[in-house]
């Protein structure tokens, strides 16, 4: 009789193994949700990959789609739920180094309308001010209901950058056709 239960308990245990399994990836050390909620959607892990500066990994970044896509424009352009989740992996990542990357990024991706979109890259910038540690999440997803990117640091709403245009050039960053990152682009679109 101890042998069946046991046998039965081993075989319960396997199977929500796999179903954990089944929910999520670990990607070099950090665990990654294959999906998302956000506004009663749920949106699908599209692909992952890591930043690294200097060769010092300092994030690991996944991004996630309503409707999955390897076509970076259509991404860019699709006025759809969309999300960009950061998980700091390196204590040398501070606020200011942060948001520097993102606005040389956000210029980057801007070209010409850097100037006319940089005014809300400051209300990001006024988002992620607070002190950055390691393992800390941030979620940047995009409500095509409200047309703003919502700003989440550890599941707290810090608050919302309006426009389907800035939308376009944040998400441009990374799969722009001059990302700051060749390798972790193509990682972000499963290729």
């Amino acid at each position: 009789m101890k042998k069946i239960v046991l046998a039965i308990t081993l075989i319960i245990s396997a199977i929500f193994s796999v179903a954990n399994a089944q929910q999520q990836i670990v990607f070099e050390g950090v665990t990654i949700p294959r999906t998302m909620a956000f506004e009663n959607k749920t949106l699908q892990l599209n692909g992952a990959g890591s930043r690294s500066k200097m060769w010092v990994e300092v994030y690991i970044q996944a991004l996630y789609l309503s409707q999955l896509s390897q076509n970076p424009k259509e991404i860019i352009n699709d006025n759809l739920e969309m999300s960009i989740r950061i998980e700091i992996t390196s204590a040398l990542v501070s606020s200011g180094k942060l948001t520097r990357a993102l606005n040389a990024g956000f210029e980057k991706s801007a070209g010409t309308e850097f100037n006319t979109l940089k005014p809300k890259m400051e209300l990001l910038k006024s988002y992620l001010a607070e002190e950055i540690k390691r393992g800390d999440v941030f979620e940047l997803t995009y409500n095509p209901i409200d047309s703003s990117v919502w700003v989440t640091k550890n599941g707290t709403l810090k608050g919302k950058v309006p426009g389907f245009d800035f939308k376009k050039v944040f998400f441009g960053i990374w799969l722009g056709d001059n990302p700051v990152d060749e390798e972790l682009k193509n990682s972000l679109l499963g290729v």
